[in-house]
């Protein structure tokens, strides 16, 4: 059973779905107003983590991750958020319409995500596109009570409306202090608490890009908004896994647990998972320390982005890691020889895994992502010279399932330009016996029609999506 640590109640938890077999999570995505750096993408492995250690326990996994393409401002990750919409302001540098710009950025996310192997989520709403579902839950919070609309048109969430505000944070309403030096000139004009948060912002005069009409004037929502609007909507109430980065913990999702509980009438999250920051040569990763690296960076210096994904595995997500260009590189160097390895293994008869190394990787993934503990134990297991190298083979490519790491990439692999030969005749019989028996686990008939199959120039080889073939060519 996988255990996270959850940031609410301070331990580790079990992680036990709340509908038998199906694991919903909820992951906050990309505001996609430029490239996402290593940084990002490592909360971003954190979720493929989890949802990989899910589905290899046998369950099914729901996962969301929102596209926020509207409503981000530049201060939001003070108390009191104001300032210009991130989207809007890189749309102004680059002289293009703000949704071009972010289709722009959010299709370089994905093919980020694909390079660094982050199986895609079911399903990636955008903020634009989710409007009306935003409306709807500032009606219901406002007829509820815990949202009112201020005297600046815009309508905020009542902080001291929810008892429980700090739970995951840990702050206290009574110990926050206003962001800005305006706040006192805002409180009675427009929010009644400096705490308090807009759900919907009105419309500054002049502003006619990203704005919606709604029943308080034309507006845009709030950051924190989005989230819960999404969240409930494609998940339902009852969400088993919540992550992100450790800076998102105040105040957003502080904000966004507010406004979904409060119109769920119960806690709707189960779980808040977050992972840590991320230096990079000892300085945190920032673009205002020119210290931001990308996935194309990675590849300009010739290494696999594959590198990166192993790398951050050599650390635990919530312990803050110091990746660097040597990291990177000796990182590729083990990627590059576990393959050969691999490789070389494939060709020698199958043999049954080793189960004392499964059973020691699974337990380390299981036991809150340990990841180190479970890339030292494939480290183990490749030097272990008492095990047949067939059962390496099945063995590594077995936990790839976990690390996915692509480690069977040159497995059986055919070069672009070639053109497959025919199988000579018999040869698809014995491929389709050969398949039974190992599905069959009878590895000795296995090596037998593995034998077979040679003689007549079929070199076979094994990995973990079928058996992949090869003929040799005549004369």
């Amino acid at each position: 059973m996988l255990r996270l640590h959850d940031t609410r109640t301070g331990q580790a938890e079990e992680i036990r779905p709340e509908v038998p077999g199906l694991l919903r999570v909820y992951a906050c995505g990309p505001t996609v107003y430029r490239d996402a750096h290593v940084g990002n993408h490592r909360t971003n492995l954190l979720v493929d983590l989890i949802a990989r250690v899910a589905r290899y326990h046998g369950l099914r996994v729901r996962l969301v991750q929102n596209i926020t393409d509207v409503g981000h401002l530049v201060d939001d990750d003070a108390v009191d958020a104001r300032g210009e919409d991130k989207v809007l302001g890189q749309a102004r540098v680059e002289r293009a319409d703000p949704l071009t710009i972010a289709r722009k950025y959010e299709q370089r996310f994905h093919a980020d995500l694909a390079a660094l192997g982050v199986h895609p989520a079911d399903a990636y709403p955008r903020a634009s596109e989710s409007i009306p579902l935003m409306l709807g839950l500032v009606d219901r919070l406002v007829h509820s009570g815990h949202a009112y609309v201020g005297g600046d048109g815009s309508v905020y969430f009542d902080a001291r409306s929810f008892p429980t505000y700090g739970a995951i944070s840990h702050n206290r309403l009574e110990d926050l202090r206003p962001g800005h030096r305006a706040d006192a000139e805002e409180i009675g004009a427009g929010k009644r608490f400096h705490a308090d948060w807009a759900l919907w912002k009105r419309a500054e005069p002049g502003r006619s890009e990203l704005v919606w009409d709604s029943p308080w004037g034309p507006g845009f929502p709030g950051w924190h908004l989005e989230c819960s609007a999404m969240s409930l909507d494609h998940l339902g109430d009852r969400i088993d896994v919540h992550t992100g980065g450790i800076d998102l913990r105040f105040p957003h999702h502080e904000d966004e647990r507010a406004q979904s509980d409060a119109v769920a009438g119960h806690e709707v999250v189960r779980h808040w998972v977050h992972g840590e920051h991320l230096l990079f040569e000892g300085r945190k990763m920032a673009k205002s320390t020119g210290n931001v690296v990308l996935v194309s960076d990675v590849e300009g210096r010739g290494y696999d982005p594959l590198a990166v994904r192993l790398a951050f595995l050599q650390a635990r997500y919530r312990q803050q890691a110091n990746l660097s260009w040597l990291a990177i590189a000796a990182a590729d160097r083990t990627l590059s020889r576990w393959r050969s390895r691999v490789a070389e293994w494939a060709e020698w008869p199958s043999k049954p895994m080793c189960a004392a190394y499964v059973e020691r990787v699974v337990a380390a993934f299981d036991d809150d992502l340990d990841t180190p503990a479970a890339v030292v134990a494939m480290r183990e297991l490749e030097r272990d010279p008492d095990l047949p190298r067939g059962s390496k083979f099945e063995t590594f490519a077995h936990l790839d399932r976990l690390f996915g790491l692509d480690l069977v990439r040159t497995v059986g692999a055919v070069p672009a330009a070639a053109t497959p030969a025919a199988l000579p005749p018999g040869a698809a019989g014995l491929l389709d016996a050969r398949a039974a028996a190992r599905a069959g686990k009878d590895w000795a008939t296995s090596d037998r029609i593995r034998a077979e199959l040679a003689a007549l120039g079929v070199q076979v080889t094994d990995t973990p999506a079928g058996q992949v073939w090869t003929v040799a060519p005549a004369g």
